[in-house]
């Protein structure tokens, strides 16, 4: 059968989508972003444990004071994280999605309820909209918006509308059909059918799928940080690409403490709002009168007494956000501040040269009076977040060969600045145990040893098609080996467990490394030239980066480092442990007088 080419048809309309349709993407980015950051600012703005009081009140107005504390409790566990402006990101996208979502897919379902046939189109739209893997609809997002919260937000709504859709069309279906005849008997017209009958009854089933639109909003918003949409997703990303455990339980706990609070209000709340629900708490208040303790617990205020307590608080926020003192930013000499608080937008893929340039640049650019704001994103969401003009700058570009794709894609789209250090190489490792095994050619015959495998890194890295479309063909090892896509941590991870097992193992990687100093490793001679020469490494900007910020532009483009330098920069980094880069990159600097002169000099 000849191969369907859906693929390049679906790149060809992104395409044209993009060509001739700017102007309405433009609109939709504008209206969402001020959405979310409106969210974002009343969510963000009050102290955390004053929010925290806030939203505990909320959950003792609806389900009791023991709900409350335990709200204040969890909220109050993730400020001690220091991830509650993470988590108050995280929310106010929910929040932004779920409640589009539910203003399309409740009228959809009361559609599909009411017709047939818009029930019979809807159905399989909405199975592939819920069965599609989520991170697909991340490809259109970032395409479309470039890397930030509002493809998360398109992304969310896409993925959690169906259940909203499917179980408001549910719920009207299972309202009795003896009692909507009765009603138009009566000569109620279809719309006091519908509004006064049918609606109120299937409200139970309706708010069920409200709770499962937002679970699934927050499931998917942890997903699009993927691309840069930050909050709580962004920080389970990073961890988990850096195998950082400890910062992979706080922040995963983190999105517990939120998925609980969103999903026991909005159970409560349907409670609130439904007629059914209403009669079934009434009948629990009277089951529990007799025990104090158990009503005490369950004791919950008025709406009046509710509203009151929260615009205390609400003010008593507002007048400490007002009162709130002084500029919090490092001061800068003042021959120093060529930056002026001027925002730079850095990006880099969890690669520990990127890591340790751009942490380093973060400093220095803070010491000349700039505002740097770092994220990490995967090499495609980077690449084409530069080209669109949404980030600045990134230290990492491995040419002409490992990042070759981007360059063709994008090239006339972004601002080359120059090679700060190489030459490089590509190359595959095994511990030095591993007997036998001096060069690429060695290893055919012996996969059963290596299990049939090679421990790679990112899938999007050029490094990995060199070695699946040249390397393995040049010393036939195809079908005999299968190359393990990754991440560069979880190569690391893969590596330091097996030479701790004393395993054989084969992986991915380059020099320089920080593994060749830390393990006993050998590289795999090439002696056929397979990996191609070796490559540089360059900072890459936005295609008007010189325009926007000639000072920095010339610093960089006279960006130097010797394997010494980066090897110790990414040994302190290694050492101060995961969340630390910045800090550690600081101690880097203050060992090194005089080097962040070198790299930024100020005119006398």
């Amino acid at each position: 059968m000849p191969r369907i080419n859906l693929g390049s048809w679906a790149e060809s309309a992104v395409d044209w989508l993009q060509s001739h349709l700017s102007w309405l993407f433009d609109a939709v980015n504008t209206v969402l972003t001020g959405m979310y950051d409106g969210v974002n600012a009343v969510l963000g703005a009050p102290d955390a444990l004053l929010m925290a009081g806030i939203l505990a009140v909320v959950a003792w107005w609806l389900r009791g004071l023991l709900a409350g504390a335990l709200a204040f409790a969890g909220l109050a566990l993730v400020d001690s994280f220091g991830l509650w402006d993470e988590a108050m990101a995280t929310l106010s996208l929910v929040l932004v999605a779920s409640v589009i979502t539910l203003v399309l897919a409740v009228p959809l379902g009361i559609w599909a309820a009411r017709n047939r046939r818009v029930s019979r189109v809807l159905r399989p739209v909405l199975d592939v909209m819920q069965t599609m893997p989520a991170f697909v609809y991340l490809i259109p997002g970032v395409m479309f918006f470039s890397i930030g919260p509002i493809p998360g937000l398109i992304a969310t709504i896409v993925f959690s509308m169906p259940p909203g859709v499917r179980m408001t069309e549910l719920g009207i279906r299972q309202v009795d059909g003896e009692l909507v005849e009765a009603a138009r008997a009566f000569g109620t017209t279809p719309r006091d059918t519908l509004v006064r009958l049918q609606l109120p009854l299937a409200l139970p089933t309706i708010m069920a799928g409200v709770n499962q639109v937002i679970m699934l909003a927050l499931s998917m918003v942890v997903i699009a940080g993927m691309a840069g949409a930050g909050g709580l997703g962004e920080s389970v990303y990073a961890a988990v690409t850096q195998v950082n455990i400890g910062g992979g339980v706080e922040s995963g706990l983190a999105v517990v403490v939120l998925a609980m609070y969103l999903d026991r209000m909005t159970g409560a709340l349907g409670r609130r709002v439904s007629p059914l629900g209403r009669r079934a708490a009434a009948k629990d208040a009277a089951s529990v009168r007799a025990s104090a303790s158990a009503a005490f617990l369950r004791y919950r205020p008025g709406s009046a007494v509710a509203t009151v307590g929260i615009v205390v608080l609400a003010l008593v926020a507002g007048g400490m956000h007002l009162t709130r003192g002084g500029d919090d930013r490092q001061a800068v000499a003042a021959g120093k501040n060529v930056g002026h608080g001027k925002k730079v937008r850095l990006g880099y893929f969890p690669w520990d040269e990127a890591v340790a340039t751009t942490y380093l640049w973060q400093n220095v650019l803070e010491d000349r009076g700039f505002e740097p704001d770092v994220k990490q994103l995967d090499p495609g969401p980077l690449y084409t977040a530069l080209a669109q003009g949404q980030m600045d700058l990134q230290f990492d570009s491995w040419l002409p060969t490992t990042h070759k794709q981007y360059m063709d894609r994008y090239g006339d789209k972004l601002t080359d600045l120059g090679a700060w250090y190489g030459p490089t190489s590509l190359e595959l490792a095994v511990p030095s145990y591993v007997e036998g095994v001096d060069s690429l050619a060695d290893l055919k015959g012996k996969g059963g040893q290596f299990g049939g495998k090679i421990v790679g890194i990112e899938s999007s890295a050029g490094m990995m098609g060199t070695l699946n479309d040249k390397v393995l063909g040049a010393y036939g090892l195809e079908g005999e080996y299968k190359v393990v896509s990754s991440s560069t941590s979880t190569m690391l991870a893969e590596l330091d467990r097996a030479i701790k097992k004393k395993e054989p193992v084969v992986t991915t990687l380059w020099s320089p490394h920080w593994a060749y100093a830390k393990h006993d490793l050998k590289k795999l001679k090439d002696p056929q030239g397979a990996w191609g020469k070796g490559e540089e490494i360059h900072s890459v900007g936005k295609k008007d980066f010189a325009a926007d910020f000639p000072k920095v532009a010339e610093w960089v483009k006279n960006f130097k480092m010797s394997e010494k330098d980066l090897a110790s920069l990414e040994a302190e980094i290694q050492s101060g442990g995961k969340g630390k880069e910045k800090d550690s990159a600081r101690r880097w600097l203050d060992a090194h007088p005089g080097f962040a002169d070198k790299l930024a000099p100020v005119g006398a």
